[in-house]
C-alpha cells in the first residue's frame, strides 16, 4: 500500500477580534494566516475543501454580538467566522464526497477548511449556474422547498 502523502498549506482566514457592539467595521476583524493539512484525518469522515465563494449575509451581524438565547449561536473571538459557502473537494474520508466534488454548506471564511461534520454539506450536482447562486438562493432555500415537498406527498 502506498504512504499517504501528507500535504500542509498556508490558509488566510477571516478572524473575529471580539464581539462587536453596533455597526461592524474593519478594526473588528483581522486576517490571519495559519497552517492547514490538506488531508482528511486517516479513518475520520471528515472533508476538506478549498472554498470558492462566501457569503456575507445580514443574519451575521448578529452572531458577531454576544448574544445568549438566540436563534443562532454567536461566532467565537479569535476564530475564523463561518457561513455560507461554495467549495472543491480537496480530501474526503466520507463515502459521499470525493477529491474534486463541488459542495455547498456552512464553511470559515477562510481559503481551506476542514469540515468536520458533512452532513452540512451538499453535494452541487446542476452546474449550468453560475455557482455563486449556491450562498444565495439556490443554497438557503433548496433544503427548505425540498423539505417541505416531502411533508405534502
Amino acid at each position: 500500500m502506498a504512504e499517504r502523502v501528507v500535504e500542509e498549506v498556508s490558509n488566510k482566514q477571516v478572524i473575529l477580534r471580539d464581539y462587536v457592539s453596533g455597526f461592524p467595521k474593519e478594526s473588528d476583524f483581522e486576517v490571519r494566516s495559519s497552517k492547514i493539512r490538506l488531508n482528511a484525518a486517516e479513518g475520520s469522515k471528515s472533508v476538506v475543501v478549498k472554498n470558492l465563494y462566501l457569503s456575507c449575509d445580514p443574519y451575521m451581524r448578529n452572531r458577531m454580538r454576544n448574544s445568549i438565547g438566540s436563534y443562532s449561536a454567536s461566532f467565537t473571538p479569535g476564530s475564523p467566522i463561518t457561513g455560507f459557502g461554495v467549495a472543491r473537494v480537496i480530501d474526503s474520508g466520507h463515502p459521499n464526497f470525493k477529491k474534486g466534488d463541488l459542495v455547498w454548506g456552512m464553511t470559515g471564511w477562510e481559503e481551506y477548511s476542514l469540515i468536520t461534520e458533512p452532513e452540512t454539506l451538499h453535494k452541487i450536482e446542476h452546474t449550468d449556474v453560475p455557482l455563486s447562486y449556491y450562498t444565495g438562493i439556490l443554497g438557503k432555500f433548496i433544503p427548505f422547498v425540498s423539505s417541505k415537498l416531502l411533508q405534502v406527498q
